[in-house]
């Protein structure tokens, strides 16, 4: 795990750190070689990184063929030594994205794409058209604990700005965290507890950024320090925009009268912050370490009705983790970990409503997790080599939603234990077999209406649900450095508290939100099939998967309306809200992703190449109607030049249009994203100021200033994503 940095960080400072970047002069200082960094992934089984080992140095001379073994900025990270298919974003591929998200810096990664209810602000990932309680999304290893996966307009607590690198983990690797994650785990890294002590003492980052489209500003600071056997860390970050340009009227179906709309998204203005501190003991077995972290934002929501009422959001999050790792010299167990967390959540939608402009809902979530796992040394099986972790996982969730007109739903709680294990059997050098099972206890309490009779009363719910999933795969060599995987899952979800007992407003969304107390445990069967190169000039991943749902559950718009109350619904569209049943049905998903890079030729003190890509996830009912909101295949490629110190790249993603819809869901129109980046690093050794590596950067996206609608938002026929767009960058290391 890389090491990152502490601080504090004031608004004002943002502008003036940018310029200040961008001033420094590079003291005639000889670029030096950059390479990529060891990628390395959180795996229920610890194994040495499969990465080449030979790197380049700045007295090293240029190459007269292409550097297979050298690994420049910019190589494409592809993970061979996992099960199924992982998915990188490094430091440098969020330096490169316009996006401020988790959704936003994913979503043009093959497979993934964002929720986009709120861009750049409220984005969701979404993972081979799965999302909500399917995705988890963690720091660390540890929950985000907000309310991002029960409402799309809710942003998740988790900002980019303070991270290393986020991982979206797919297949029997999910199991380590819970049924609720079928879908997969995308998951950010930091080192807001540190476990390495900093080679010089004391070590810091400060980052910036500046936006075109909305005038956005971003800054960071990270510092650590340590001495003896301890390692502190502290970081501060912040960032704020105004609405964003578009390129057109976002309104396909206005109002009437039309309303009047500029050069801007309406309501689309959004900022936050955050700041955290953490320290670790080290000793030569492991470490132990606890962090405390703050995170505040305050974003606007766009849209028709949601710009005539000014629908904002407020929201606050404290929590504090702890993690640690002990390795004891015994001969049976290799090491023992832990990861802790407790978080204290709260949002509020304020809107102008019925005369009144303040709070109209709340939503909190006091979340307590806790998991804890052995890995045992490999143990000879004579014809294989078996290496063994298994955990123990808990989890308690209190959640509220109060509202001027009655909420979504009353005070519930959710508590949770699990067991777990993984078997790795190594057969020889070329072959490996990976056993994963888990097994869950759920139980949610709560109250709903009695639809039946009265929907005035409610009635006490206590539901239970005891979970169990399965997971083979077969991970094998090939010639020609391939790596080919086989992986095969059985994975059953409890419903979440607010599927079984939602029962009102859910202003933001523009929903009327209905529960289903009887709903049963959803059941995944799904297949993966993949092949893997991750050496030599050309390198690429090709996936294919298959996955059936029985009793899949999924957020129903039935064409009906309402107000405030169960009485006002009726067919038709005299009502305010849309009315949305939780309801179960048999699904299929399927679909393949592609992505690759290939070295071409020589060029200056570098390599140009081309790379390109290629997703689709068609999702359909039994009878063979389509599931909702599923994004479009989408075929895309570049051209880019990249050395030790240069990456340059140009390149076009294009998204079919989607025709594939469900009821009372409307087409989306296909486009174009045109992207340009350029980058450079330079390491400074030496220097006066301390300073040992500057980085600074230039990406356009959208620059044909398209229209774009993204197919699985909610919102897609009245928000358009920002229109030609430029980010300009800038970090220092010392």
């Amino acid at each position: 795990m890389g090491v990152t940095h502490m601080g504090l960080l004031r608004r004002r400072w943002l502008s003036s750190t940018a310029i200040l970047l961008f001033g420094l002069d590079f003291y005639g200082v000889a670029a030096a070689q950059e390479v990529l960094p060891e990628i390395t992934v959180t795996s229920p089984i610890r194994r040495a990184p499969t990465r080449p080992a030979r790197v380049a140095t700045p007295s090293e001379p240029a190459q007269p063929t292409p550097f297979p073994e050298i690994l420049y900025r910019g190589t494409l990270p592809i993970v061979t030594n996992e099960f199924a298919t992982v998915t990188v974003v490094t430091r440098e591929d969020i330096d490169n994205s316009t996006g401020q998200t988790l959704g936003d810096i994913l979503q043009s990664k093959p497979g993934i794409t964002a929720s986009d209810f709120a861009p750049n602000a409220a984005s969701r990932p979404i993972i081979r058209g799965l999302d909500n309680y399917r995705v988890r999304i963690q720091e660390n290893g540890i929950g985000a604990s907000g309310v991002s996966e029960l409402g799309e307009d809710h942003g998740v607590p988790i900002d980019p700005l303070a991270a290393q690198q986020v991982e979206v983990i797919r297949g029997p690797a999910t199991l380590r965290y819970g049924s609720q994650a079928i879908g997969g785990v995308v998951n950010a890294e930091n080192n807001r507890i540190p476990t390495i002590i900093p080679p010089r003492g004391v070590s810091g980052e400060f980052r910036s950024a500046v936006t075109t489209a909305d005038k956005g500003r971003e800054g960071a600071v990270l510092l650590d320090a340590g001495a003896g056997n301890f390692a502190l860390h502290a970081d501060a970050w912040g960032r704020s925009a105004g609405n964003y340009q578009i390129p057109s009227y976002p309104y396909l179906y206005p109002e009437d009268p039309a309303p009047h709309v500029g050069r801007w998204q309406p309501n689309s203005s959004h900022r936050s912050n955050g700041n955290a501190i953490g320290g670790s003991y080290i000793f030569d077995k492991g470490f132990i370490g606890v962090a405390i972290s703050t995170f505040d934002s305050l974003y606007r929501v766009p849209g028709q009705e949601a710009t005539e009422t000014q629908t904002r959001i407020d929201m606050k999050q404290t929590k504090i983790t702890s993690k640690g790792e002990y390795r004891p010299d015994g001969w049976a167990i290799d090491a023992i970990r832990f990861w802790a967390g407790a978080t204290d959540y709260k949002h509020d939608e304020i809107a102008d409503e019925g005369g009144f402009n303040g709070v109209q809902q709340t939503f909190t979530n006091k979340q307590k997790e806790a998991r804890t796992e052995i890995q045992f040394r490999p143990y000879d099986l004579r014809f294989a080599s078996l290496t063994t972790a298994m955990g123990l996982q808990v989890n308690a969730e209190d959640l509220n939603a109060p509202g001027r007109e009655g909420g979504l739903f009353d005070p519930n709680t959710t508590r949770s234990i699990a067991g777990y294990m993984f078997n790795e059997f190594r057969f020889d050098d070329t072959l490996r077999m990976q056993l994963a099972g888990r097994i869950e206890r759920n139980e949610v309490k709560g109250t709903s209406p009695d639809l039946f009779i009265d929907e005035t009363t409610n009635l006490v719910r206590h539901r239970e649900f005891t979970p169990k999933s399965g997971a083979i795969g077969f991970l094998k060599d090939l010639p020609g450095d391939l790596v080919a995987s086989v992986t095969g899952q059985y994975v059953e979800r409890a419903p979440r508290a607010p599927e079984l007992l939602s029962r009102g407003v859910h202003e933001a969304t523009g929903t009327f939100d209905i529960g289903n107390p009887n709903l049963n445990i959803e059941v995944a069967k799904s297949v993966e099939v993949g092949v893997r190169r991750n050496t030599g000039p050309w390198r690429f991943e090709l996936t294919g998967f298959y996955t059936k749902f029985n009793n899949f559950i999924y957020r129903n718009l039935t064409g009906e309306t309402c107000d405030e109350d169960f009485a006002s619904c009726a067919p038709g569209d005299a009502g305010e809200l849309q009315q949305a049943v939780y309801a179960q049905r048999n699904a299929t998903f399927r679909g393949a992703e592609f992505q690759t890079q290939l070295d071409v030729a020589p060029l200056w003190n570098g390599l140009w190449g081309i790379d390109g890509q290629y997703d689709i996830v068609r999702a359909t009912f039994e009878d063979g109607s389509n599931v909702p909101r599923i994004p479009p295949q989408r075929l895309g490629g570049g051209v880019y030049y990249r050395d030790g110190s240069w990456f340059a790249r140009v390149g076009l993603l294009h998204a079919f249009a989607q025709n594939d819809v469900s009821d009372f869901e409307t087409t989306t129109a296909g486009y174009n994203l045109l992207k340009a980046e350029l980058s450079y690093v330079t390491k400074l050794p030496g220097d006066p100021s301390g300073l040992t590596q500057l980085k600074v950067g230039i990406v356009g996206n959208n620059l044909l200033n398209e229209d774009v609608r993204n197919a699985v938002s909610f919102k897609k026929d009245e928000v358009l994503l920002p229109g030609r767009t430029v980010k300009v960058f800038a970090s220092v290391k010392f």
